[in-house]
């Protein structure tokens, strides 16, 4: 029996709608749209495509029936298929009349075509398609988070270990490169619902302000090249949230970094983006921000890369740890990062040609630099140290640095200082058991310079 579906907040009048029915034989009506079989009329809005309503959700709705040439206008309860038992991965019921469907996946003929991943150029210039950059990624950590869609939640190595992103939730699909509105990043970001965020184009994203994103979110750029301009993305107090493989570039404005995290989140992991020519930070995590990993990203054309700890006053900060591991500095001018108060494992990086320092110790901070490349340009000073003074004491110190296993190249000047202070420097097996390291070597540079940073990685097919 032909049926429409309004929200119990209301649409139409009475009157406008036994009108519409009368002239439409089949009609859904809801956040999204979708007409059969006959026409509206031109006084109605322009209807868009309804999402498909699989689920365990329960959608508290209007049922309008045609009847005999009667109508009549009824509450009830539709309860959509499936079971928590048997579709694990749909996420929790939100209190609105309607769920907040994310929009379904269109047809393939309505998209733009897919770039050719293949002949995309990697950080080095060469082709990033080939069989012999495939085994060379197969070597590095996270080699088999590829082979199926939600495969990375939970696999972050070192501190953000616990992030699981949008695991519990649908996939949604994004389908616009508009700043907001139906279909857009914003458009999912902002939903309080888990998700597992995909693309279904390719292109720039021009951000008028901050993207702010909620908690228990993937943004998963596999099988598409999305780059974010303008502004970058806003992690303010959430927690579980996965970003990879996206582009960064050309962010304007005070206070505008690449990806921005406070105050007060915690559990997240930026994997496999390129970050460039912001005019703050490109990664800044301060305000009690804690159990954060970034792994295989590339830093470029930019000066202050990478802050951890806002500044001596914020003594909270003591609670951040940060694990940054198989990143590429390519040319970066200081901050690899710069650390107040915070706990930081930096392993298998590769860091070259910097313009001031290297790594930078800051009040209170601990820093443990296992098996990285420091190659030096002009500028020879690797680990520099900022004494300040916390808020909360009388004396001015700076934090300590445990180098082990690194490699300096090209006149690279450690510049470490001795003492009893280094011997208390965290050690990272008390915090997590297991890391995937190996010596620093000219080897492990050539990997780092070709799979780190955006990379032509499909999406799993069906997804």
């Amino acid at each position: 029996m032909p049926a429409i579906l309004i929200p119990s907040c209301g649409l139409l009048l009475p009157t406008q709608l036994k009108s519409w029915v009368l002239e439409t034989r089949s009609i859904l009506v809801g956040p999204h749209f979708r007409v059969t079989q006959a026409p509206l009329r031109s006084k109605f809005p322009p209807l868009l495509p309804l999402p498909d309503l699989s689920g365990s959700e329960l959608a508290d709705a209007w049922f309008f029936r045609r009847m005999g040439g009667r109508c009549s206008l009824r509450r009830r309860e539709h309860r959509r298929h499936g079971s928590p038992a048997s579709s694990p991965a749909v996420g929790p019921v939100t209190n609105l009349p309607l769920p907040n469907f994310p929009p379904p996946r269109p047809p393939p003929s309505s998209l733009p075509p897919a770039p050719d991943l293949a002949a995309v150029p990697s950080n080095d210039g060469s082709g990033s398609g080939t069989s012999a950059k495939r085994e060379t990624m197969a070597a590095l950590p996270y080699a088999h988070v590829d082979g199926s869609l939600r495969a990375l939640a939970g696999q972050a190595e070192g501190f953000g270990h616990h992030a699981i992103g949008g695991l519990n939730g649908p996939v949604f699909h994004v389908t616009s490169l508009a700043d907001d509105g139906y279909g857009s990043l914003r458009d999912a970001c902002r939903r309080k619902e888990p998700l597992w965020i995909v693309f279904e184009v390719s292109g720039t994203i021009q951000l008028s302000s901050y993207l702010r994103v909620s908690s228990y979110k993937t943004i998963d750029g596999r099988g598409q090249r999305v780059k974010l301009a303008g502004k970058g993305l806003q992690l303010k107090e959430c927690e579980h949230v996965i970003i990879c493989n996206l582009e960064f570039e050309g962010g304007r404005g005070h206070d505008v970094d690449g990806i921005q995290i406070k105050p007060k989140s915690r559990h997240i992991w930026i994997d496999r983006c390129s970050l460039r020519d912001y005019d703050d930070g490109l990664i800044d995590i301060t305000r009690e921000s804690t159990d954060i990993t970034v792994s295989r990203c590339h830093f470029s054309m930019h000066d202050k890369t990478m802050l951890i700890g806002a500044d001596s006053s914020h003594i909270t900060d003591r609670c951040i740890r940060v694990t940054i591991h198989h990143c590429f500095f390519d040319g970066t001018r200081q901050r690899h990062p710069r650390v107040r108060f915070g706990k930081v494992h930096l392993y298998n990086n590769y860091i070259r040609n910097w313009g001031i320092y290297a790594v930078c110790a800051g009040v209170e901070a601990q820093i443990v630099s296992q098996c990285n490349i420091y190659e030096a340009g002009q500028k020879k000073v690797v680990f520099k140290y900022m004494p300040e003074k916390a808020a909360d004491r009388e004396e001015i110190s700076s934090g300590w640095i445990r180098s082990e296993g690194d490699l300096f190249l090209n006149g690279a000047q450690p510049c470490l200082l001795q003492g009893a202070g280094v011997e208390c420097v965290f050690r990272a097996h008390e915090h997590y058991p297991a890391w995937t390291m190996e010596p620093a070597s000219p080897a492990l540079k050539e990997v780092l310079q070709l799979c780190t940073g955006w990379q032509a990685i499909p999406r799993s097919p069906g997804c």
